[in-house]
């Protein structure tokens, strides 16, 4: 009897990410490095080398783009952002911040004048406001505790910040005989949000703005066991001020215990500055409710919305609340996709967002005259978000093969202009892998985009190792994007052909597709995925005895799936059981054994 060798590893990380950690004078500035690769091929520690690009900012003239670059050094085990300016038309490109320690939230203040921007230097995080040009920096809040992000009000009056707020009792508070005690008293949900316990709640505060200095200001939340914005990874867009700077809207989810931990519905609040009144936009909406941005007169207010409680995946819908007639509209009610990153024209007729289609991640506008949704954008790539400037639109482009960068859109005609080129030194020096869009048959004989990505050097005549790879989620589209921890670059440059599979349960495919899955985990999503990898098998460049399965989060409940039922389809599978940093996480496909 032949004997079957089965190789099945398993993979957990638990490392803290390093990102921004101040220098402690023993190191030295982390910046980026002028590489002469001696191969085209990538690899871990040239995957680690590319600058990632932050958060861009339009300036107010809508002349300059403000953004952030952060560089790793992995002897230091760390990385540093500093900050960038160029022009919307890729010129004048300039680095205004260069030190030790990173600077994060830079934004431009309303007048222009000055960036802001976040820095530990003082030993806690502050304001920090510079000339455009790089001179003249300068500490401005000197606020108890540090804050964690800020935004100015438009009439640079106030500036509204986040910070930290402890309001239950800990174990100390309870038994003040035990000050070293490091345990928890739980007795009620919610008490843990992803990597973090629930100490303390995310507050906003809202500050006279004095560009001498800034002190602790008014919390518009105070004693409420909440947080805004939601964690774990909501941000700054959760929180905006009115045109009129009178007003401060905000994203929470105001429910306690068990219904906090099970319930999606967040809401929109509106905190009135003057009167310190708080209402409730959204009351009777029951999902959730984010990402509030007001119309440039103010007399409108966008926000993301879905629909139902307890649903964390439903359609993300673009409604829009006109001040004037009290009137909510659902403008996406017949657009069978999601609306994210939402972005007013500067006439305040129409709305830019991003939507997934077909596994990519596209700019559209929505025209409030007549209701009309338009893609402007159409390519092998992913948008990340869209800022107008002027009769330009700035947004930031990745894909598989691709780092992200900063393109200049036509709205009229999408025509696409790269302005940033943060990676072509190294990207000039690589050979990246064909990425293939194909529809492949499932087993109830509907069609299923996937994509394959070949080796650097593939030859058809050859026959690939290839990799099944599982998306996690378990609701979240395999679309074009860069990875620092699952790179298909990085796999199929060690002689790996990549089937990344858009199975059942993903968006982008119309909202049946996405919600097939709920309810039926190990099911016909699981066929999709032998649906893809049977397919491929049959390439005369497949080597059918060396197929592997791999995938992190949802995707490892999928490898584990697979490994109980992939009749003897696989000679390998590696999955990773919790990822909360990426160094460790850069997958070598040939420890997989195949």
């Amino acid at each position: 009897m032949k004997r079957l060798y089965f190789t099945f590893l398993v993979i957990v990380f638990f490392s803290a990410s390093t990102f921004g950690q101040e220098n402690n004078g023993k190191t030295g500035l982390i910046t980026k490095k002028n590489m002469k690769l001696s191969s085209n091929i990538l690899t871990p520690e040239v995957l680690w080398s590319f600058g990632r690009i932050g958060e861009s900012v339009v300036s107010p003239d809508k002349t300059t783009v403000l953004f952030g670059v952060t560089y790793y050094d992995i002897q230091q085990n760390k990385g540093n952002c500093d900050l960038y300016t160029v022009g919307i038309d890729g010129k004048n490109l300039k680095q205004i911040t260069s030190t030790p320690g990173s600077e994060y939230n830079a934004t431009w203040r309303p007048d222009g004048k000055k960036i802001g921007f976040l820095s530990a230097q003082s030993g806690e995080m502050q304001l920090y406001e510079i000339n455009p040009d790089g001179t003249d920096v300068k500490q401005i809040s000197y606020i108890n505790g540090g804050i964690d992000g800020f935004k100015y009000s438009p009439d640079m009056s106030k500036i509204l910040y986040i910070q930290e707020v402890k309001v239950d009792k800990n174990t100390q508070d309870i038994y003040p005989d035990l000050p070293k005690a490091s345990g928890r008293i739980m007795d009620d949900l919610m008490y843990r949000h992803w990597d973090q316990f629930v100490d303390t709640y995310t507050h906003i505060f809202v500050a006279d703005y004095n560009e001498n200095k800034i002190t602790d200001g008014t919390d518009i939340m105070p004693g409420e066991p909440w947080e805004s914005p939601l964690k774990p990874f909501g941000g700054l867009e959760q929180v905006n001020f009115s045109p009129d700077s009178k007003t401060i809207a905000y994203t929470c989810r105001k429910l306690k215990g068990k219904e906090y931990a099970l319930s999606t519905n967040s809401d929109i609040y509106l905190y009135a500055i003057a009167t310190k009144k708080t209402t409730n936009l959204t009351e009777g909406m029951m999902g959730y409710d984010i990402s509030p941005v007001y119309s440039p007169d103010g007399s409108k207010i966008a926000w993301e919305s879905m629909e139902h409680n307890g649903y964390e995946s439903d359609k993300s819908r673009l409604f829009v609340h006109d001040f004037t007639t009290g009137t909510k509209t659902d403008y996406s009610r017949d657009f069978d996709q999601n609306s994210n990153g939402l972005t007013w024209s500067d006439d305040g007729k129409s709305i830019y967002f991003i939507s997934d289609i077909h596994a990519t991640d596209e700019i559209y506008r929505l025209d409030l005259k007549n209701g009309k949704i338009t893609r402007i954008t159409d390519g092998i790539h992913n948008y990340l978000n869209v800022i107008v400037a002027g009769k330009m639109l700035i947004a930031q482009r990745q894909s598989m093969s691709s780092p992200t960068e900063i393109y200049a859109v036509n709205p009229k005609d999408g025509k696409e202009t790269q302005i940033t080129f943060v990676n072509k030194d190294l990207l000039d020096q690589l050979k990246f892998g064909n990425v293939e869009k194909r529809w492949i048959k499932t087993s109830d004989n509907k069609e299923m985009l996937t994509w394959i990505i070949y080796p650097p050097n593939f030859n058809p005549n050859k026959k690939y190792p290839t990799l099944l790879y599982c998306e996690g989620g378990p609701q979240s589209t395999v679309s074009q994007f860069w990875s620092y921890r699952w790179n298909f670059q990085m796999m199929a440059a060690n002689d790996y052909i990549i089937v990344a599979p858009n199975r059942r349960g993903l968006p982008g495919f119309g909202t049946a597709w996405n919600e097939q899955i709920s309810g039926d985990y190990g099911g016909q999503n699981m066929q999709d995925y032998l649906s893809a990898i049977d397919s491929m098998k049959k390439e005369p460049f497949v080597n059918a005895d060396k197929l592997g399965c791999v995938g992190a989060s949802y995707g490892g409940f999928s490898v584990y799936w697979l490994a109980g039922n992939h009749n003897k389809r696989f000679k390998a599978l590696l999955l990773t059981m919790a990822c909360l940093t990426s160094k460790a996480n850069i997958l070598k496909p040939k420890k997989c054994g195949l």
